[in-house]
Order: structure tokens, then sequence, then C-alpha cells
């Protein structure tokens, strides 16, 4: 099983960043997809989630209206589009995979929000 994140660098306040997942090695439709982030001295974090097939969406009060999870299960991927980045963004951005008997995580991308 495996999960690679891919999209972080550093950005300017204001400025965008798309978030990618791709999972292999097991049935990415059957299982919601989250991401996660930890910043720094702080805990992990839910930032989103996507769950299939209903496309149904849950987030952090802190990314509403402002990010936007989405999959695509034929490319086995999910997407986390971030708008109106903020320093406070700033974090490690971790991809999850789950149902009620696995969890799955990536390694991690990092988000920068600096000017």
């Amino acid at each position: 099983v495996q999960l690679v994140e891919s999209g972080g660098g550093l950005v300017q306040p204001g400025g965008s960043l798309r978030l990618s997942c791709v999972g292999s090695g097991f049935t990415f439709s059957r299982f919601a997809m989250s991401w996660y982030r930890q910043a720094p001295r702080k805990e992990r974090e839910l930032v989103a989630r996507i769950i299939s097939p209903s496309g149904s969406t849950v987030y952090a009060d802190s990314v509403k209206g402002r990010f936007t999870i989405s999959r695509d299960n034929a490319k086995n991927t999910v997407y986390l589009q971030m708008n109106s980045l903020e320093p406070e963004d700033t974090a490690v951005y971790y991809c999850n995979a789950a149902n009620p008997y696995f969890d799955y995580w990536g390694q991690g991308t990092q988000v920068t929000v600096s000017s």
C-alpha cells in the first residue's frame, strides 16, 4: 500500500497550491480519503475528508471557504485545492485513506506560507 503526496512548496500569503495524493495497493474507491496537517509543536488535525461514492465532504472550520477536497477514483487520486493561504496554514500535509478495518498514511508534503 502506498499513498504518495505531491504539490507542496513555498507560497506567499494569499496564494494558492493544489496538493495531490495517489494511492496504490488498495481499492481506492472503497476508502474515505482525508487530508490532515501537522504544524510544528502542534497535534495533527483533520483538514478535509471526502467519502466515496457519495462525494460528501467535511472541512475544518479554519479552512472552510478556502480549501476544496475532491477525488478521481479512476485515477486513484485525491486533491486539496488551497486558496487564500495564510501563514497559519504552514504545516506538513498528510494524505489518509481509511475504512472500518484499515488506516493508511502518506509520508507528507511540506506547505510553507510566508512572504
